[in-house]
This record gives C-alpha cells, sequence and structure tokens, in this order.
C-alpha cells in the first residue's frame, strides 16, 4: 500500500496555507482565503509562489519568495497538519493484517523526513520514496518502483493512492491499482474520471474495500 503524501495521507493544506500568507503578508500583500489556496497545495512551493504573487519559476523575485515560503513552512511544518479523518483506521488495518505501507512524494527529503516524524509515522511507514530520492519525481514510475524494492513487494500487488494526475500516471506506469484521492487538493478544472485511475474514491475509508 502507497500513498501520495500532500492531499493523499496528510491534510497539510492549512499550515501551507499560511506559509504562504505569511509571505504575501511579510512582502505587504494581502492574505488570500484558505479555499483559494487549497487546491493549488498538491502542486508545491512553485506553484503556490506563482498564486500568490503570479510570478513563475526564472522570473525576478520570485526564487527569494520561494526561499520566504520553504523557511516559514519548515519552522512550523506539521503545526495544524494531521491525518485525513478516517485514515489512521486504513493504517491500523494494514498493520494489524501483516501489509506494509509507504510513501512516495514530490516533497523533499528535507521537509518529509520532519514532518512523518513530528507525527511519529516515520517508524511506521515501510519505505519513503520523496521529490529528491532519485533523479526522476512522479509522474516518472521510477519512484513507485524504488518503494516497491524497499518494502519488498510486487509492483502489481500494489497499491498507490493520489490525488493528481501525475501519481495516476506513475501508478499506472509501474504496473499498479490506482486510486484517486477526490478527498485530496484538486483544482476545479482537474477531471480525475479522465486519468485512467483504476476507481475515485471520495473518503480514505475506501480504501478499505480494496485491501479486504
Amino acid at each position: 500500500m502507497l500513498f501520495d503524501l500532500d492531499g493523499t495521507l496528510l491534510d497539510t493544506a492549512v499550515d501551507l496555507a499560511d506559509a504562504l500568507n505569511a509571505v504575501l503578508q511579510a512582502n505587504g500583500a494581502r492574505p488570500l482565503p484558505f479555499e483559494f489556496i487549497r487546491p493549488v497545495v498538491s502542486h508545491g512551493g512553485n506553484a503556490l509562489i506563482e498564486l500568490g504573487f503570479g510570478l513563475k519559476p526564472g522570473e525576478d523575485g520570485f526564487e527569494p519568495l520561494r526561499e520566504q515560503l520553504l523557511a516559514y513552512y519548515s519552522s512550523h511544518i506539521a503545526r495544524r497538519t494531521r491525518l485525513f479523518p478516517g485514515m489512521e483506521a486504513v493504517l491500523d488495518y494494514i498493520e494489524s493484517n501483516g501489509l506494509q505501507w509507504g510513501v512516495v512524494t514530490n516533497k523533499p527529503g528535507w521537509l518529509t523526513a520532519p514532518l512523518l516524524e513530528a507525527l511519529q509515522l516515520s517508524t511506521r511507514a515501510a519505505g519513503v520514496v520523496c521529490g529528491d530520492t532519485l533523479e526522476q519525481r512522479k509522474p516518472h514510475p521510477a519512484p513507485l518502483l524504488h518503494a516497491c524494492r524497499l518494502i519488498g513487494a510486487e509492483p502489481d500487488r500494489c497499491l498507490y493512492v493520489g490525488d493528481a494526475e501525475r501519481d495516476i500516471q506513475a501508478g499506472r506506469n509501474a504496473g499498479m491499482t490506482t486510486l484517486v484521492a477526490l478527498f485530496g487538493y484538486l483544482l476545479d478544472s482537474d477531471r480525475p474520471e479522465t486519468w485512467g485511475a483504476t476507481a475515485l474514491i471520495r473518503e480514505p475509508g475506501d480504501i478499505l474495500a480494496w485491501l479486504s
């Protein structure tokens, strides 16, 4: 059982929104409503800076703002982040039935490790693959295949859950069963029914039907 991190295993949106709004206010801009920020969270710091300031990577002023965002976020990384409601029951089921679970995320390791540790998940996960673990990142299947090697599982016996199209692309190309987490951070323009996933799920508890 493999999970994407932001928007799938963990509800990190509030802490990331707080980080963006702190940077906006520090630079004389008005904070944005949480509902406006939440759908963008899965796409990382670059997307958040573009949302807040209208700047793209490589443009003047982008990188200092991105560094401010990451600095604030790293120092407040688990202030309000939690497992999605119902996800603890899923992890308990996996562990009590002799199965293993892991994380495959594009989030860099220097942010992923302290986040999982703060939530006491680092010792429970059988394998964690971050955005800088390999040269390739999702949607490339290599991170998922590497996770399989870490936990000693065959890809066709793995289930991968994510909330972005790149997650489903990576899982499909790795030969895994894939589930779209509709409770995650989807944009209004997303059409998850076209991503080619095995199924779409509306809450973490829906995973239990696939595991049983």
